[in-house]
């Protein structure tokens, strides 16, 4: 068993997710990674939604002025701690810590939980790019924990460019000109329009088809949406319109809806959450194109990463996504 240090900073746990709302928020903007996922609102939806039995276990730092430096957002079963979240409905987690503090957090980080009966710490979903990544393992392996660091999953993502036609000379030959073929045909059909909404009561209007959508493009879709996964479905629009996050795009022909495509807009990214389309509408690659416009748009208003998330879809990579490596980094107690 590794032995107990003294941590360099006293931790606090953590008992709501209204205990330091406003002082999450702030330290998110300091923080290396800073992403809609670990904001208290997407954390407090996922938990009152799938916590299933587990109890939060999460706790934060401080430094001489009281001011925040680190939050570990934490659940416990037993001895089995994990961030607050699950990978279906994340696309990436993590520990929220001001930079500078990171060699200051992870020895309390570990301290704290061996000294509260912890013997696995289990992270899902931290990207390639992560102090955690970078920072945790080797620290664990010198205080004699087994260590096991997996690739996940990719999330592809796009940095965008300054222009339209600068984003599709970026596009391979293949792909632009499959691109911009698909359009012509778009644009050729004399009944099609797209839009967005975003207010909440426009977003909760429209759930209804969107979620039909989102069930009739892919039979591994409509085996997603159980009726707990539909209902967080729900409120993350409700909150994420509220906070003026959310864009639901649309796009109709023949005067009814062929497809939607569900972004997030945080931090100058653009991220796109779920979609789908009508299978009877394949032909004018309504899903891809409704994509592409979505992407285009985000570039338009100056942000500066369009984000497809988790999975290894082809269309992302047939519009220039990029991987973007996501790791499991387990963490065991040697016996």
């Amino acid at each position: 068993m590794p032995l107990l240090q003294t941590p360099t900073q006293t931790p606090t746990p953590i008992t709501s997710f209204d205990q330091i709302r406003p002082q999450w928020r702030e330290l998110l903007g300091r923080s290396v990674v800073n992403n809609l996922y670990i904001t208290p609102v997407w954390q407090e939806l996922w938990w009152s939604a799938f916590q299933d039995g587990r109890a939060l276990a999460g706790f934060y730092l401080t430094d001489a002025a009281g001011d925040l430096t680190a939050i570990a957002s934490l659940s416990r079963c037993g001895d089995h701690y994990s961030l607050v979240g699950n990978s279906d409905t994340f696309d990436y987690n993590d520990f929220v810590i001001a930079q500078g503090a990171e060699a200051a957090f992870y020895p309390a980080l570990l301290d704290t939980i061996s000294a509260n009966g912890g013997r696995q710490l289990d992270l899902h979903s931290i990207g390639e790019d992560s102090p955690t990544l970078a920072m945790l393992p080797a620290l664990a392996r010198e205080r004699g924990y087994a260590v096991a660091v997996e690739e996940e999953d990719v999330a592809p993502r796009l940095t965008l460019a300054d222009t339209w036609d600068e984003y599709l000379a970026g596009l391979s030959k293949k792909n632009r000109h499959e691109l911009r073929r698909k359009l012509r045909r778009l644009e050729g059909h004399d009944n099609w329009r797209w839009y967005c909404v975003s207010d909440p009561a426009a977003a909760a209007d429209r759930m209804d088809v969107f979620l039909d959508l989102m069930r009739r493009s892919d039979p591994a879709k409509a085996e997603f949406l159980t009726a707990d996964r539909e209902a967080f479905f729900r409120r993350i629009v409700a909150a994420t319109a509220a906070e003026d996050v959310l864009r639901l795009f649309l796009m109709d022909m023949d005067d009814k809806p062929v497809a939607a495509s569900l972004c997030l807009d945080y931090d100058g990214v653009r991220m796109l959450y779920n979609s789908g389309h009508d299978p009877d509408y394949r032909y004018y690659s309504v899903g891809l194109l409704l994509h592409s416009l979505c992407l285009r748009d985000a570039l338009e208003r100056g942000y500066r990463c369009f984000d497809f998330l988790r999975g290894n879809e082809p269309y992302k990579y047939r519009l220039g996504g990029r991987d973007h490596q996501l790791y499991r980094i387990t963490l065991r107690q040697a016996d």
